[in-house]
């Protein structure tokens, strides 16, 4: 029934035209922000989950900086195991060399004296950021170097958990550049330089060998916390 005081086609015109321009604001918004959910009112269920996952995302990406440089950390002391490993096999073929009683041995002698004190300044110089492996601490009074490695959040909670990589020093220090080496005066003192060598050697090798396979590790991971960076950033876009 029509009313002079209710004008109701007025009426559902104007409801019509708040829900077109509420509409527009909406299209308006998405375009200016490029979110469909640019805030709690949008759509809250959806808009704390993609901030939890932009958190985690940005967190990712400091984790994949400090895996890296982690990485040069390991590598630096790979590199520096493996001159040492080189000198004394140098050093090995020296005393070899000095097993026939026509030899000058205090040359020789000599000579391995040298290459060790250069595998001495190798021990001391290897070190990356303050942080070196083949000493017995390798940074302050730790026996060991560390990095964080993942941040795992328990599903539907704040709650996370720290996943860390340890390698352990090599500890060339003590066992390679504390270690005796017979002074060769005859051959027989030569044979039992060899003998001394050949097990710093075993040393070297094992140790440049774990070096190796942390550092193997920890760009393994660095590479995984960037694709998992990467996806969390797709999984955001789809929210």
């Amino acid at each position: 029934m029509s009313s002079i005081l209710t004008n109701n086609g007025a009426m559902v015109a104007l409801q019509t035209l708040k829900g077109i321009n509420a509409n527009l604001t909406k299209a308006q918004n998405e375009i200016s922000t490029g979110k469909k959910v640019a805030n709690a009112q949008d759509n809250a269920a959806v808009w704390a989950i993609s901030k939890v996952m932009e958190s985690d995302q940005a967190v990712f990406k400091t984790l994949q900086s400090n895996l890296n440089l982690a990485a040069a950390v390991v590598t630096t002391a790979r590199d520096g195991a493996e001159d040492i490993r080189d000198l004394l096999d140098e050093m090995r073929r020296l005393a070899s060399s000095a097993g026939s009683d026509a030899n000058d041995f205090a040359t020789v002698n000599e000579q391995i004296v040298e290459k060790r004190n250069q595998i001495i300044s190798t021990i001391d110089g290897t070190q990356m950021n303050g942080v070196n492996l083949l000493k017995t601490n390798p940074i302050g009074t730790a026996t060991s170097f560390s990095v964080l490695a993942s941040l795992d959040r328990t599903a539907g909670t704040a709650v996370t958990t720290a996943q860390t990589i340890t390698v352990n020093s090599v500890d060339f220090e003590a066992d390679i550049e504390g270690a005796t080496i017979t002074t060769i005066t005859d051959s027989t003192t030569a044979r039992t330089a060899v003998g001394e060598i050949e097990a710093l050697l075993d040393i070297a090798k094992t140790g440049a060998a774990e070096l190796g396979t942390a550092a193997k590790r920890i760009n393994d991971q660095s590479n995984f916390v960037s694709k998992l960076a990467d996806s969390l950033t797709a999984g955001i876009g789809a929210l």
